[in-house]
Parts: structure tokens; C-alpha cells; sequence
């Protein structure tokens, strides 16, 4: 395990009992008190904690971990979902990506593609996208073109939000949008926690022929502050669990198609 991983596990004990000694973190873990010190002061420093004698707290009121503490989260249904998510991807088409980490496995996932690695211009494809993360890691490849809009950066999620992004996305046309979300319910369809992101997001699915949303279990049932789009913009769900009979319901009613993604499907684990 990597201390980015650990942390991660440590911030969802965290999340889950309110607080953490050391002494948990060294058992769980089977590291030094010294190493869980230094992991729990790290992120007291990064305010993500506070610091207690002998442990740490939450801070008190929810609030969003940064992208590289979520990345570690549900990994392996994120992995299955991205490879769903890029098969459904042909040579030549327009792709649109929110920030994410499930989008960034996505990213990835469409990088590897056999036709993107071949040296047939018929391969190449476009990437769109308003997470800077998603842009540095594609640019590098000579067979994907990638458009980044403007915007101002999230140093929490790696977006570019506001006026200059939404601009951007209205002046484009995509064949795919694949849309993250920090929650998904029946009701409310896809949200997220920062009303910039939703917006931003918002538009990318409308100037989208098929809107995507790819989303781990572990986003179902939940409520963010902000809608991004509701079960009937949705034209595919990708997900690594099936959903609750209510959910699977309502997503009929709005021919919402619904992909599990098979985790022993994965190149890796074959």
C-alpha cells in the first residue's frame, strides 16, 4: 500500500467513526506511531483534520476531499466502469470528459485503446475536457487530439469552471459526454458538491449527441448540493454495482440504459 492510499483510508475511518487514534492507524496498518504521526499531521496541515492528543477529529461539517485523496477510492470499480466506458468509443469521434477520478480512469482507458496507439490517422480522436489533470496526461499522446476550454482552476477537483469554461463548451459539438458525479439518486438525478462544476458539466451533456454518466456504487442514494442533469438527460449509466430496485426502476422509466461494468473482465485480470 502507498502513503497516498493510506491516507485516503485513513480519511474514510475518519468519515465514518468521527475520529481515529493512533494506535488504530498502527494496527490497521502496520505502521510505526511514528508514520501515523506524520500521516495525521500531514493532513491536519492540508486542514483536512484536526489534530487531537493521541489521534485526530474530523473537522466538524462535510466537506470535499481533494481529487488526489479520492483516486485510491473504489479503484477497482472505477477500472471496470473506464474500460465500459471507452469501448463504447470509435475512431475519429469527439469526446467530451468532466474532471474526475473516474473520468481520468476513463481517459486513460480511451489512451489505450488499440486504434489510438496504431500510426493510422483514421485512429486519431478528440478529447474535450475542463480537467487539467485529463490534458496533461492526453496531451502527451501524438494519436489524441486534445481541446482544453478556459476557465478558472479548482485546485480541489483539477477543473476549470466559470464563464470562460461554459463559453468554451458552447461553441463545440461532441459525440460523447462522459460525466462524472460526487452523488446519484432517483430523484435528483446526477450532482455534484460545487455549483461551478455542475454548471460547467451541465453544458458539456447538452452539447453531447450521448451523455455518459460513470459513477461507482458508492455514489448511489447519496445528495450533492448541485444538479448536473436529471435520469431523463441520461442516455447510458455505467456503473460497477447494480443499483437499488427503486433506482434500476426510474432509470427505465427514462430509458436510461445501464451498464454494469465487470470488474473480472479487465485485461488485468485475465
Amino acid at each position: 500500500m502507498t502513503r497516498q492510499q493510506r491516507l485516503s483510508q485513513i480519511l474514510d475511518l475518519l468519515t465514518a467513526q468521527g475520529q481515529v487514534e493512533i494506535e488504530e492507524i498502527t494496527d490497521r496498518f502496520q505502521v510505526s506511531p511514528i508514520t501515523a504521526r506524520r500521516d495525521l499531521n500531514l493532513l491536519a496541515t492540508e486542514q483536512l483534520i484536526t489534530r487531537t492528543h493521541g489521534g485526530a477529529t474530523v473537522m466538524g461539517s462535510a466537506y470535499e476531499l481533494p481529487l488526489q485523496y479520492r483516486i485510491a477510492q473504489s479503484m477497482e470499480g472505477k477500472l471496470a466502469i473506464s474500460h465500459a466506458a471507452a469501448r463504447l468509443v470509435l475512431p475519429g469521434q469527439v469526446v467530451g470528459l468532466t474532471g474526475g477520478t473516474t473520468t481520468t480512469e476513463v481517459a486513460r482507458a480511451l489512451g489505450r485503446r488499440e486504434h489510438v496507439t496504431s500510426t493510422s490517422e483514421e485512429g486519431t480522436f478528440t478529447i474535450v475536457t475542463n480537467a487539467l489533470n485529463i490534458g496533461f496526461e492526453m496531451a502527451i499522446r501524438p494519436h489524441i487530439r486534445i481541446v482544453m476550454t478556459g476557465g478558472v482552476a479548482r485546485a480541489q477537483s483539477f477543473e476549470l469552471i466559470g464563464p470562460l469554461a461554459v463559453g468554451s463548451l458552447s461553441e463545440v459539438a461532441l459525440d460523447w459526454a462522459f460525466i462524472g458525479a460526487d452523488a446519484l439518486n432517483a430523484s435528483f438525478g446526477a450532482a455534484t458538491i460545487n455549483e461551478g462544476e455542475s454548471e460547467v458539466n451541465r453544458v458539456m451533456a447538452r452539447a453531447a449527441s450521448k451523455v455518459v454518466v460513470v459513477a461507482d456504487s458508492t455514489k448511489f442514494g447519496k445528495t450533492a448540493l448541485s444538479r448536473i442533469i436529471g435520469l431523463d438527460e441520461i442516455d447510458v449509466l455505467i456503473t460497477d454495482t447494480a443499483p437499488s430496485s427503486r433506482f434500476v426502476s426510474a432509470a427505465a422509466d427514462h430509458q436510461v440504459e445501464l451498464v454494469i461494468a465487470n470488474a473480472s473482465a479487465l485485461p488485468e485480470a485475465r
